[in-house]
């Protein structure tokens, strides 16, 4: 069932490709420009829901590769942002969002070490393990992950109160489909600490 949703609305987005070329997606103009503000170069290393719609308006078809991880990539073009998940069992001890320092380095998913260095990415005790470029394969959700988490790059245009809609309507469609319990974090730009939705 979920396959064929996903099938439609890949489709649906092929369709809408026909008439907008992905330069005039407003998450990719955006992102192309946080990109840029952060000194990244957009053209060399594109935000992952860029990277999926290019996909899409080349022919290819998404993968599936199972539940959790297609329904993030739906919400990645859905909201039209970098959305990543994890398997939190492999997370250790922390989550930091920040740019690469010197020698800080990933083995990716696509199967290639990458320099984080000058790169948003996020960080735990170990390191990198993941960002709206590529994420890391120590902490990729297979069908064996209990406790996921995913990561929402909420572009700073989106009002506080509609991002945590958006994160509340994520969360409940994933738990519908994957059952447990959740819990919502919103980082404020502004500010140094978590807003936390208690759900």
């Amino acid at each position: 069932m979920l396959k064929g949703r996903l099938e439609y609305f890949q489709e649906t987005v092929r369709t809408d490709l026909d008439e907008r070329p992905v330069d005039e997606y407003e998450g990719v103009k955006e992102w192309r420009s946080i990109f840029r503000d952060l000194g990244i170069d957009p053209k060399r290393y594109r935000p992952s829901h860029e990277a999926l719609l290019r996909r899409i308006s080349n022919g290819k078809d998404l993968p599936f590769i199972h539940s959790a991880a297609d329904v993030n990539n739906f919400f990645s073009l859905q909201y039209d942002m970098p959305v990543g998940i994890y398997d939190g069992h492999a997370l250790n001890d922390y989550i930091k969002i920040r740019l690469g320092q010197e020698e800080e380095a990933m083995e990716g998913l696509n199967g290639r070490m990458n320099n984080m260095e000058g790169k948003l990415a996020g960080f735990d005790k170990r390191g990198p393990f993941g960002s709206p470029i590529v994420d890391a394969a120590r902490t990729m959700t297979t069908t064996d992950t209990t406790n996921a988490v995913q990561i929402f790059y909420i572009p700073p245009s989106l009002p506080q109160d509609e991002a945590e809609q958006l994160l509340q309507a994520a969360s409940n469609m994933f738990i519908q489909l994957h059952s447990g319990s959740n819990s919502i974090y919103l980082l404020d730009q502004n500010k140094t600490n978590f807003q936390h939705a208690p759900h």
